[in-house]
Parts: C-alpha cells; structure tokens; sequence
C-alpha cells in the first residue's frame, strides 16, 4: 500500500509503499479514504508533540474515514463495508497518512450519514477534544460563559459549537476577518486577540488552545482548561486548572454524530491535498492562518 512515512525527526514526508497491516484478534482493517491533518502531527514530526510514543520509519496522522476491509477475531460492533471514522490509538502510532490502517474496532464509529468522507476526517482528534474538555471535564451548563481562544482553528470552531449546544455562552478569539465565521457558528462574541486583553472576570470555563493564555478572565471556582505545554505556569488557587490530552472514545464519536446528524456541528475544511502533498498540507497548518481544518484525501 502505499504510505507517507519519514525516518528522522524533522525529516521529509515520503510516499513510499510499505506492507499492507493485517488486523488482529479485535481489531479492524480499513481501507482509509481521508486522513485529517492536526498540529500534532507537525509537531510530531518535528521531534516534539507525540514523539515520544514513536519509532521510526514513522507514518504520521491519527485521523481516519474510511470503509471497513476486514475484521481480527472477536470483533462484533463493525463488519466488512461499515463506513467508519475515527482517532484511532492516540496517543501510540496510528499510521493514518496511508491507503489502509488496522486499529481496535472500539477506537471507531459509524461515520455521520450526512458527511463526505473528507469532511468526517476532520472530526475525530479536534472534536473529541473538544468534547472530553466541555462535556467530560468541565460538564458545561445551560447558561455558563464560556471562552475559547484561537475559536477559527481545528478544534476551536468545534468547541464553540459543541459549548452553544449546550447552552452556553460563548467568547471566540480571533483575528477580525474571521469573526463572521465564529458568529455564523453562533459564537455570542468574538474578541480579537491582536486588538484587546480579555478585560473581564466572569468566565466559568476558559479553553486555551494555544497556550499562555491568562487565567484573569476565570471567576473565582471557574475551570482553565489548556493544551498540556500551556497550563504548566498558570496559577491561581481559586480555580481549578487542567491539562487536556484526548484519548480514543467511541461513546464521545457517537455523541458527537448525533450532534452533526441533528445539525448543531458542522465541521469546516479549509483544504484538502492528495496523499502525496503531505508535504504541502503540513507547510500550510503551520502557518497558523488556516481556518478550521486540513485534510489528506488518500484516493
């Protein structure tokens, strides 16, 4: 089959063809029709991000769409021909910048009926984290503020969604041009973060997709919610203070379908690339300017 694989941290992207995975008892073999691109994966190559969980040759990417091939022995949720999606393995290798994977069948849904395969790509890492930060972690209520900063990105513009239909009121930052974007979303205000400090303590739950936001806006016993190297040197001892790593969850996928299928989430590609610009996608998402997601297409 045919895969993007690179043999050193910071090394090129490679199409290469390597043996086709077989699945094993519980597992499943799909064959992989899009695999969505995340900063995790720029930063994994780089030697930071999961690195650490990585042996090389390495094939990036953690997202898949894809149609299940074959089932491992014991296997009873899925079949040959299920259209499946997923974040398989996170945070060990999921080998998803490639024609076929093989991962636990747990570690999958059945696709949103009303999704392409690319669009359905794109969900799984940034929803489920997301979901795991509002719903898992902070249980956000009808009525709380909530405040998500770089709100345009992969994962913002599904928080912002996933907060409102819940009920909440929600605060996006971003930079102006793409404020119309995050109201169409139904963010209540969007703030540009080049322009203005967050003037204000009245937030129940702050989600810091960045890093080195301030705390200042959390109420006293509010939640700071933050990528994992950006909560390190917050500190405030009347709110409580989180790191988040999302972790495979088929219950969240089905969750977050039932969102998609009602219509209250709606995923947003900003660009897609052949399998073999790997290169090219990872060039663009580090620009930082991109507006919801990426997206390898691997037919």
């Amino acid at each position: 089959m045919r895969a993007i694989t690179q043999n050193e941290f910071g090394g090129p992207l490679t199409l290469t063809d390597v043996p086709k995975p077989a699945p094993l008892p519980t597992e499943v073999l799909v064959k992989v029709h899009a695999a969505g691109v995340n900063p995790v994966d720029w930063k994994t190559r780089a030697g930071s991000g999961m690195a650490g969980m990585q042996t090389y040759p390495f094939i990036n990417g953690w997202d898949v769409s894809g149609v299940v091939e074959e089932v491992g022995f014991g296997v009873t949720t899925l079949k040959p021909g299920d259209e499946v999606y997923g974040m398989p393995r996170f945070p060990h290798a999921a080998s998803a910048y490639a024609e076929y994977v093989t991962a636990p069948s747990r570690h999958f849904a059945k696709k949103p009926k009303s999704l392409t395969h690319v669009e359905a790509a794109a969900l799984p890492l940034a929803a489920l984290t997301a979901w795991q930060i509002l719903i898992d972690t902070a249980d956000v209520q009808p009525g709380q503020k909530v405040l998500v900063t770089a709100a345009a990105g992969g994962v913002g513009h599904l928080a912002v969604q996933i907060a409102k239909a819940h009920g909440a009121y929600v605060i996006g930052t971003a930079r102006e041009p793409k404020h119309a974007f995050l109201k169409d979303l139904g963010a209540d205000e969007v703030v540009d973060y080049t322009q203005a400090d967050y003037d204000r303590n009245d937030i129940d739950v702050l989600v810091d997709l960045v890093g080195g936001a301030s705390p200042q806006p959390v109420k006293s016993g509010g939640l700071f919610v933050g990528v994992p190297s950006g909560v390190d040197s917050v500190t405030r001892e009347d709110i409580r203070i989180s790191p988040i790593l999302v972790e495979p969850d088929r219950a969240g996928l089905e969750a977050i379908t039932a969102l998609v299928e009602s219509g209250e989430l709606k995923v947003h590609v900003d660009a897609t690339f052949p399998l073999e610009d790997a290169e090219k996608a990872h060039a663009l998402g580090e620009t930082g300017r991109t507006q919801g997601k990426i997206v390898l297409e691997t037919l």
